[in-house]
C-alpha cells in the first residue's frame, strides 16, 4: 500500500501519519527526516543538501526527488510507504509517478483560518516537552504539568504561519486537483478530534 498524506501546515499530518504507520506497518517517510539522515551519514546527496541549506536556500526539486527516490529503494518500502511532506508541488508529484506512483492520497481538510488559530495558539514546555493550546489553558504562561514557563516556538508566530499557508496554497493545494483527476484522492474532515480523524482514515483504507 503506497500512500500520500496531504494537508496544510498544522492540519495534523504528523500525528495521523504516526497512527497510520503503526496500524498498517508502513514506513513513515518525511522529507525532513530524509534530509537529516543523509546529512548525518554525509552521503553525496546529504552533503549537497547541507551546502544548500547552509547558504540559506531551499532544497531544489530535483535534489529532493532524488533523495526520496533513493529512500524508497530501501528494504522497508517493499510493501509500501507513507509519504508525509512529499510531494510538495506538481513537479515532485509528476516525478514520483515516474518511479513509484501512489495507490491512494489522503487529504486532511481543515479551514485555513482555523489552522492559523491552531498554530499561533500553541504553547510548548521547554522542560517536560509537552504542548498545549490557549483554547484549553487560557492565557497562563505556566506549564500545567511541571510549572515551567511556556514558550512560543519561533515558527508559530502569525507572520511565519501566514507565509507557510501562502506557500501551501500556491504550491501544494494544486496537488488536490492533480490526484483527483487520477481518481486517487480521498478527503477527510481534519477539523475533528485526533481519534475521529483517524477513524475516517481507517474507513477509507478498509
Amino acid at each position: 500500500m503506497k500512500l500520500i498524506l496531504l494537508g496544510a501546515p498544522g492540519s495534523g499530518k504528523g500525528t495521523q501519519a504516526a497512527y497510520i504507520s503503526d496500524k498498517y506497518d508502513l514506513p513513515h517517510i518525511s522529507t525532513g527526516d530524509i534530509f537529516r539522515e543523509n546529512i548525518k551519514k554525509q552521503t553525496p546527496l546529504g552533503l549537497k543538501v547541507k551546502e544548500i541549506m547552509d547558504s540559506g536556500n531551499f532544497c531544489p526539486n530535483d535534489v529532493t526527488v532524488e533523495l526520496v527516490k533513493d529512500r524508497l529503494k530501501n528494504e522497508d518500502c517493499k510493501k509500501g510507504y507513507l509519504l508525509d511532506g512529499f510531494p510538495r508541488n506538481l513537479f515532485q508529484a509528476e516525478a514520483l509517478d515516474e518511479f513509484c506512483s501512489p495507490d491512494l492520497v489522503i487529504n486532511l481538510e481543515v479551514d485555513l483560518n482555523k489552522i492559523e488559530r491552531r498554530i499561533t495558539g500553541r504553547r510548548s514546555c521547554p522542560k517536560c516537552g509537552n504542548s498545549f493550546h490557549v483554547d484549553f489553558i487560557g492565557n497562563t504562561n505556566v506549564c500545567p504539568d511541571c510549572g515551567e514557563t511556556l514558550i512560543i516556538r519561533k515558527d508559530d508566530n502569525v507572520e511565519t504561519v501566514k507565509e507557510r499557508l501562502h506557500v501551501y496554497s500556491e504550491q501544494t493545494a494544486p496537488l488536490i486537483d492533480f490526484y483527483t483527476k487520477q481518481g486517487k484522492l480521498v478527503s477527510v474532515d481534519g477539523d475533528k478530534t485526533i481519534d475521529e480523524v483517524f477513524e475516517q482514515i481507517v474507513k477509507v483504507l478498509g
